[in-house]
């Protein structure tokens, strides 16, 4: 696990003006693939830490081998074939699907200093993989009516390329973002992805973009100051 400040434009150590006055998260990135349920352990033990405040807040930038994950709103009827394990979430949402070259975002901010206001909080998660998107040749966008992070796919088709599933407990977030840069979207077929049958799943790597996780990455870095600006303190 690589950990360093968040480093806008990707220059270490430098932080936003806008947000001196806040400690910058701290960015970590794990290379290979990370269990699940490590990773959820992991979470759950920098939220209780960070209540305490002898923890700063994190971005934790991931990979997962193949799974399933259930949100507290999932439908059983929409687990199709549990052909990989499936793990209890405890994020909002439905059923969704982590694997190999799928970049995974766990957010971890404190919200009680940040606004408490959750569909904020959602609002500029969607708005900062939009962003991110863009500096890679991507015109993405929201959907009114379905959250998560939406494009066209080579057959002009609206298609998923990310998904948002966050949990806010005692206003300290866990779970983030999940954003499809060259994973096998055969797996999706398990699912019925975020519960959402009538649109087909899409990829970095599927609409010709070469971007590797560094890439995705570097995006990421970029237009976090953004990301957390829209966040902003109590008076």
């Amino acid at each position: 696990m690589r950990a360093r400040p968040l480093a806008p434009g990707g220059t270490a150590g430098q932080i936003a003006p806008a947000m001196t006055a806040f400690a910058t998260p701290e960015w970590v990135v794990s290379p290979g693939l990370t269990d699940y349920a490590a990773a959820l352990a992991d979470m759950e033990d920098r939220a209780a830490a960070m209540r305490l405040n002898i923890a700063a807040e994190r971005i934790w930038l991931i990979e997962h081998p193949p799974l399933y994950t259930a949100g507290t709103s999932a439908d059983p009827a929409e687990l199709l074939d549990p052909r990989f394990p499936v793990f209890e979430a405890g994020r909002g949402g439905r059923y969704t699907y982590h694997g190999p070259g799928q970049r995974v975002g766990y957010v971890q901010l404190d919200l009680a200093r940040r606004g408490r206001d959750v569909r904020a909080y959602v609002a500029a998660l969607e708005g900062w993989v939009i962003d991110a998107l863009a500096l890679l040749g991507v015109a993405a966008r929201r959907a009114d009516g379905r959250i998560g992070i939406w494009a066209d796919d080579a057959d002009g088709r609206e298609a998923k390329i990310g998904a948002i599933g966050v949990r806010v407990r005692r206003w300290v977030t866990l779970h983030g973002f999940s954003l499809n840069v060259a994973p096998d979207l055969a797996h999706f077929g398990g699912i019925v992805p975020c519960g959402i049958a009538e649109y087909p799943v899409t990829s970095l790597a599927a609409l010709g973009k070469g971007a590797t996780f560094a890439d995705v990455d570097a995006a990421l870095s970029a237009t976090a100051p953004a990301f957390l600006d829209k966040l902003r303190p109590n008076d």
